[in-house]
C-alpha cells in the first residue's frame, strides 16, 4: 500500500534514505548530510512525500513537488528511493505508477527529472520503460565515488 509520509515514518525513511545518500552513486547530495537535513529534504514543505508500505515493511518512498514556479508550474518533479533489500521486485515501478496518479489529481501536465545520473542504468531502464524520454544530457555533470565522471540526463513524460 503506499500511503502518504506521516511523523511516524521518519525512522523507516532515513533506513532507507540515508545509505542511498552516503553511496553517493545516484543523488546529487552531500555524502556526509546529517540525518536531519535529510529528512528534511526528503520530507520538505514543498513536496508530498509517500511511502511503500509492504506488510508493515516501508520499503520505498517517493516525494512529489513542483518542477518550477509561474509558467512552469504545470510541470512536476519527483525522487524515488527503494530499501536495498527490496530492490527488483518492482517498488520503483509501483511507486512511479502512483507518482502518476497523484500528480494528474494535482493538476500536472508532464513530470521533468532534472538529473538522472547516466550510471544509473536501472533507473534509467525503469524510466525509458515507463515513457521518458532523455530530452537532455549535461556532460560530466555528476562525480560518481568509482566512475569518475558521468553525464547527468533531463527526462521528460507527458503526464
Amino acid at each position: 500500500m503506499i500511503r502518504r509520509a506521516g511523523p511516524d515514518d521518519a525512522a523507516a525513511i532515513l533506513a532507507i534514505v540515508m545509505p542511498v545518500i552516503r553511496a553517493g552513486d545516484t543523488y546529487a547530495l552531500d555524502r556526509d548530510m546529517s540525518p536531519d537535513d535529510a529528512l528534511s529534504y526528503w520530507t520538505g514543505p514543498d513536496r508530498e512525500t509517500y511511502v511503500l508500505d509492504d506488510g508493515g515493511d516501508i520499503v520505498g518512498t517517493y516525494y512529489l513537488r513542483r518542477n518550477q514556479a509561474g509558467g512552469g508550474d504545470h510541470v512536476c518533479n519527483a525522487g524515488y528511493m527503494t530499501a536495498a533489500s527490496a530492490t527488483g521486485r518492482g517498488i520503483g515501478a509501483r511507486m512511479a505508477d502512483h507518482s502518476f496518479g497523484r500528480a494528474c489529481e494535482l493538476g500536472y501536465r508532464a513530470m521533468q527529472f532534472n538529473f538522472v545520473v547516466s550510471s544509473n542504468v536501472g533507473a534509467v531502464a525503469l524510466w525509458t520503460r515507463l515513457g521518458f524520454a532523455i530530452v537532455g544530457r549535461l556532460p560530466e555533470a555528476f562525480h560518481h565515488p568509482r566512475s569518475g565522471y558521468v553525464d547527468a540526463l533531463v527526462m521528460y513524460r507527458m503526464l
